[in-house]
């Protein structure tokens, strides 16, 4: 059986999820609680992060970790890994989930802020899935899933430097699904439009943007439970809601029309 197959069953496996104190985190942690992990949460806000993991522990009758973890800081993110795999176990499933947006056009936005955006969605994802997966190629079995974006695939206005940070996480992560997959690590990517979360207290400065897309926004519950259900599985790709990713190649076959509708229908910001 190939590594990742072994994991369908989630009974006692440990689920590492970053961004785990709220938002998509928090809910992919209490689906995998659900299913009997072991839940490892790695967050910066560790009051929060604690509730997350006690709700975990509650729901699984397992136990569950908090971790305080800033993942713009390289060496808190080698170090929680190596703390994990030493005094817990071996991480079976990773979630890349930690990510910040703002929704701002590109000549008004704050440099500082794109940075530090990329060192967090972008190569915090990177430093944290190349230490675990070290250590899931030694064991050949192992499931990593990055928390990408619809915006890395449909670029609209005032999601320039956001959009470039999940394109960026989607280039990654194709390729890093070919490199791992003689490993029997497995690679899924997640590209949700708007999800109703606390994500767009920071992206949306104006605080109308949720109320202005109404009914196409995702209830997070079930976007999670999406997500876990695929752990174990070969799907390379979850997009959501799933005639986004009929949008996207419409977008690529008609470049032109999908610029007009991504600039016009579709910008809400």
């Amino acid at each position: 059986m190939v590594g990742y197959k072994e994991l369908k069953n989630l009974q006692g496996r440990i689920v590492l999820i970053t961004g785990a104190s709220s938002g998509m985190g928090e809910q992919i942690a209490y689906q995998a609680a659900k299913k009997g992990a072991i839940v490892i949460g790695c967050a910066r806000r560790i009051e929060k992060l604690e509730e997350v993991v006690a709700t975990c522990r509650r729901i699984s009758g397992n136990d569950a970790y908090a971790f305080q973890v800033d993942v713009s800081i390289p060496n808190q993110i080698e170090r929680v890994v190596e703390k994990v795999e030493s005094s817990i176990g071996p991480i079976d499933v990773l979630v890349n989930d930690a990510g910040f947006g703002l929704m701002k056009e590109a000549l008004d936005f704050d440099m500082a802020i794109a940075e530090r955006m990329f060192r967090v969605n972008v190569l915090g994802l990177m430093y944290m899935s190349k230490y675990v997966a070290l250590h899931m190629a030694e064991r050949r079995r192992g499931a990593i899933i990055n928390i990408a974006s619809i915006a890395g695939k449909i670029a609209t206005p005032k999601a320039s430097v956001y959009s470039a940070t999940k394109f960026a996480v989607l280039g990654y992560s194709n390729a890093l699904r070919l490199e791992l997959k003689p490993l029997g690590i497995s690679v899924l990517t997640v590209n949700p439009g708007p999800v109703r979360t606390d994500f767009f207290d920071i992206a949306d400065e104006s605080g109308h943007y949720l109320d202005s897309i109404g009914a196409l926004s995702l209830n997070p519950e079930i976007v999670a439970e999406k997500v876990v259900k695929s752990i174990g599985t070969s799907r390379r790709e979850l997009n959501l809601p799933e005639y986004m990713q009929l949008a996207h190649h419409l977008y690529e076959l008609c470049p032109r029309l999908g610029d007009y509708l991504a600039g016009g229908i579709f910008n809400k910001k």
